[in-house]
């Protein structure tokens, strides 16, 4: 039997008639928990199937995610160049707020039962969209405060990390990999260092070898020719 108590407690709805006063705030606040926890677990499941599960077939409307933004992070070392661009010059990064406005407006015609719910899911949209682009704005912020994130685009597995604002649904599911600062990304780190040291070496050497003169290489007869006429010189 639903009761009128319950009512209040499960909807969050503010009213004047609530058998206690503090009934509508908790409800609330309940409710805006249940959302963050919720909002989270749809991050992880929409990019781990969305973004990826679909986004590596080329030829889709998530295809930006991975053909795209995760190619230019892994060459950038976790800057994306798409977030400096304007939106009229950077469609992937419409896309992305398109899609982020949509699955919040998903839960927001419970908005009448459920407000603290629908609250957290634009709460954690709009945390998404800042926490993602300042991480691939500003890379040593990304290795301090999200670096689930920088595991996810850094590390040797992109298929682990999936969320992006905070890490609950990756530990849940067991998905949560480090990297950022283990034995591996040391090691991973300086042999990297060391190739780029090698082909720095051997660029330098490749302009060395250009900026010094050529020698005129002769043909036989030619050579032959010019040591006849010395020799005649000499004998004259």
């Amino acid at each position: 039997m639903v009761t009128k108590q319950s009512r209040f407690i499960f909807s969050g709805r503010a009213s004047t008639s609530a058998p206690w006063p503090w009934v509508e705030e908790v409800a609330m606040w309940l409710g805006f928990a249940v959302g963050m926890v919720a909002s989270n677990a749809f991050e992880w499941a929409v990019h781990k199937y969305v973004l990826h599960g679909l986004g590596k077939k080329k030829g889709t409307y998530w295809s930006f995610h991975w053909h795209e933004h995760h190619r230019n992070v892994k060459k950038n070392g976790m800057l994306e160049p798409m977030y400096e661009e304007p939106l009229h010059r950077a469609p992937s990064k419409v896309k992305e707020i398109v899609g982020i406005v949509s699955g919040a407006a998903m839960a927001t015609p419970l908005l009448p039962v459920a407000p603290g719910f629908v609250l957290a899911g634009w709460v954690s949209a709009g945390a998404y969209y800042y926490v993602h682009k300042k991480s691939h704005l500003d890379p040593e912020w990304a290795t301090k405060w999200v670096p689930w994130h920088v595991d996810h685009h850094l590390g040797p597995n992109q298929d682990k990390n999936w969320c992006v604002t905070w890490p609950l649904w990756d530990w849940v599911m067991g998905t949560r990999v480090p990297y950022v600062g283990t034995a591996e990304q040391i090691s991973r780190d300086a042999a990297r260092e060391e190739l780029r040291k090698k082909r720095e070496q051997r660029a330098r050497q490749a302009a060395a070898q250009a900026a010094e003169p050529a020698e005129v290489e002769l043909p036989v007869s030619e050579l032959d020719a010019a040591s006849g006429a010395q020799l005649g010189a000499l004998a004259g």
